[in-house]
Formats: structure tokens, sequence, C-alpha cells
């Protein structure tokens, strides 16, 4: 990949500290995994920017004065995955761009546009390359990175993900990302395309499609049009509400407008509305570790909150751009 982010020696150690990373500095398997659950914990994912109006900037020192040194902000895909990428070139990692479509609560594979960003990972001397993704704002996204091998279920960090091969009508074949929920009834789970059932000794669950994507390369400049787009189409999710998710090693927590959900790893989930700015403000301050920019409104309004959840309904699911 040719200099997507090229990040100094100070850089490289502001990063480490944000995340809290005292391990090893050299390319190999153990490094990438620590490093990418370190930021997955460390860092949220929001999209405060896009919320107020601005696109957020995926140049690497910009980046780094907003995730690494701004000190209480996070971002959303491209600005993870960005900042991931160049942190894992300075430690001597091979890194290809990648593209996906997130199918969570889609019907088809196709009926979502390849707007998601993943990184392809080569390790030196490993012949195996891994996916790595710090930008999904799901609860089924990877906290560490997995090598890419089909029907091999990978646990890590409390989650359990396997890669799976789905047919489609291109040349290149086609990776299905899958998380495991512990129950059947978790939200969002049912009638999605890409979901298997199961029940064992590991307990009952299913199997969920969380994107599709190919190993075609993608540049820099086709990830700053993809940003723009979801930053600023007014049918995007991160245009128009809050979405803000935080990782924790008991509990995944998500505001998505006005509605705070907390997911267990047992499947547990409790949610609450917030009602007053004041009071959300505080949730991402105390809960998500956010110091929220001034004149940045959280909560929508009543009427867009009715709008929106008709439109839901109607569009099956989330809206069809998604990051």
């Amino acid at each position: 990949m040719p200099e997507t982010t090229a990040f100094g020696p100070d850089d490289l150690d502001s990063y480490l500290r944000r995340i809290g990373w005292e391990g090893e500095r050299r390319a190999d398997a153990a490094t990438l995994r620590g490093v990418h659950l370190a930021h997955s914990r460390a860092l949220p994912f929001e999209n405060l920017d896009p919320l107020r109006g601005t696109v957020p900037s995926l140049v690497p020192a910009d980046l780094i004065a907003k995730l690494v040194r701004g000190g209480r902000r996070g971002g959303y895909c491209y600005e993870h995955n960005m900042l991931l990428a160049g942190v894992l070139e300075a430690l001597g990692f091979g890194v290809t761009l990648l593209t996906a479509r997130v199918v969570v609560g889609a019907q088809r594979f196709e009926d979502r546009p390849r707007t998601h960003m993943a990184l392809l990972v080569e390790v030196p001397g490993d012949p195996r390359p891994y996916l790595a993704d710090v930008g999904f704002g799901a609860p089924g996204a990877l906290l560490e990175a997995v090598p890419l091998t089909a029907d091999v279920e990978f646990h890590g960090a409390g989650r359990r993900h396997r890669l799976v091969h789905a047919p489609h009508r291109g040349p290149l074949e086609l990776w299905v990302l899958q998380a495991h929920a512990a129950t059947a009834g978790a939200p969002g789970t049912s009638g999605e395309s890409g979901e298997t059932q199961e029940s064992g000794e590991s307990g009952r669950g299913v199997w969920q499609a969380q994107y599709a994507f190919t190993l075609e390369p993608f540049e820099r400049p086709d990830f700053e049009v993809i940003n723009w787009h979801i930053a600023t189409n007014p049918r995007s999710p991160f245009s128009s509400r809050a979405y803000v998710q935080r990782s924790t090693p008991d509990r995944h927590l998500l505001l998505d407008g006005p509605l705070l959900t907390e997911t267990h790893p047992d499947g547990t989930v409790g949610q609450r509305e917030l009602t007053d700015e004041t009071e959300a403000r505080r949730v991402l301050d105390e809960e998500f570790g956010i110091a929220v920019p001034d004149g940045t409104r959280l909560l929508p309004r009543a009427d867009w909150v009715r709008s929106s959840a008709l439109g839901s309904t109607l569009e099956g699911g989330l809206p069809e751009v998604t990051s």
C-alpha cells in the first residue's frame, strides 16, 4: 500500500500511549492482535463530526490530532482504520485497504453498497494474511485481528467469529465475516441474510453475517470519496443522528439517537431512552470517554424520531448507506 498514512516515531509513540500498549513493537501476529485489541478498547466509535455537518479528515496529521493527541475523541470507520493502517505500516506490517458491504439487517448482500473499510494485513514470515478492522460500528465487530482462513471459528476477547465464503457474480471469492450471538433471540438477528442457528455444547446461538468483501485492493482516493458520501448523504445513518459505541471487557455500549443500549457477553441487553441534552452529554463524557464539541446537538427532535422509525421500518433495517 503506497504510504496511505505515513506516521513518524513521535506519532507512533503518542498513539501507543493513547491506547495503553506497552508490549513489543515488532511486526508479528501477537503484536497485531494486541494493538488491535488495545485500540478497540481505548478509542470509541463516534460520528460527531458528520452530525455537526463536518466531513472527517483522513489526512494523517489530522487523524493523529483528533484521535490521538486530542485526548477525548473517537471517530468512525475510515478514521479508525486509516489510523491503524498507518500504525501497522510504521511497525513493519504490510497493509492493503479493502471495501466491504455491511449486511447486518439486509435480506440480500447485493442490496448494500461497498462503503465499509477493512484491512488485509501481511505479517512478515507468516504465509497467512489477517483481517483487521477497528472501525466496524457494531456489537459484532472484531476485537482482535483474525487469519484470513475460511470455516474456522476464532475466539478473541470474549467474542466468536468465523469467515465463510458465499456465492456471488464477481470473479473474486466473496468472504463473509460472521459473529456469534449468545442467544438466537438477540436483537436484530432474526430473518437476516447469512444467519445460521446452532445449539450444542457451546450453547444455543446464531451465526450472523456482519459484512461481505473481496480482496480487491482499494486506495486512499477511493476512501476520500466514500468518506465524503457517508458523511454528507442525508440518508446516511451517520449524518443525521448520534451513533456512538464503546467496547469494554464486560459490556458493549451503543448510543443510537436517543436510545442507549448495553449488551453483555452472555447476550443480555438493557436499554433506556435519553431525553435530555445535558444527560446525553454526561453519558458520553462518563460512559464513553468523549468530550462533546460545543454546539453539537446529540438528541434528535421528536418529529425526527417518529419519521426515522417509520423510515427504518420501510427500509427493513438500517439505511442502505452504512460504514
